[in-house]
């Protein structure tokens, strides 16, 4: 099998991210939720500026053979923030419709590019590739804990709603 170069995967990741935004961007245009379309408007713009950061690589990496140093602003703590909006999902949406879906579908979405970026972070030997895609795989790891969350507590929801626990 052919070896993938350092710009092969500047293509694969940009594309990756295309269809995350615009996956997202569709979800939070169709929902009704009012929590799941702020979450999903936000995952689309953190989309946005991986598709930017990874266009200025590509560029640099065309002309230079050279990686930028990452200037992504690394994300804060978002716990208490994915706390209200998990719940406020729950509240909002049922287990078994569009919203529900759209989450799963976004978690494979997540764990997609998890592989893609972590692969590369282990394979880089330049240390700003490495640090590039080591820092994209944390934050899609940010976006799958919060999605994961919000499925698990769905699909916890749906079970109890019918009776599908043993007490």
């Amino acid at each position: 099998m052919e070896k993938k170069t350092a710009l092969d995967i500047l293509k694969t990741a940009i594309l990756l991210e295309k269809k995350g935004k615009a996956f997202y961007t569709h979800v939070a245009e169709q929902s009704k939720s009012q929590a799941v379309k702020k979450v999903f408007n936000t995952i689309a713009e953190e989309e946005e500026a991986h598709i930017q950061f990874l266009s200025k690589q590509y560029t640099s990496f065309e002309k230079d053979r050279k990686f930028l140093q990452s200037d992504i602003p690394q994300q804060g703590d978002r716990a208490d923030a994915e706390e209200i909006l998990a719940e406020d999902i729950k509240k909002e949406i049922s287990a078994a419709g569009f919203e529900a879906a759209a989450i799963s579908a976004a978690i494979d979405f997540e764990n997609r590019a998890i592989e893609v970026y972590s692969t590369r972070a282990k394979e880089a030997t330049d240390p700003n590739e490495k640090e590039t895609y080591q820092m994209l795989a944390d934050w899609e790891k940010t976006h799958h804990r919060l999605l994961k969350r919000m499925n698990d507590d769905l699909k916890e929801e749906i079970w109890f709603d019918n009776k599908f626990w043993p007490f």
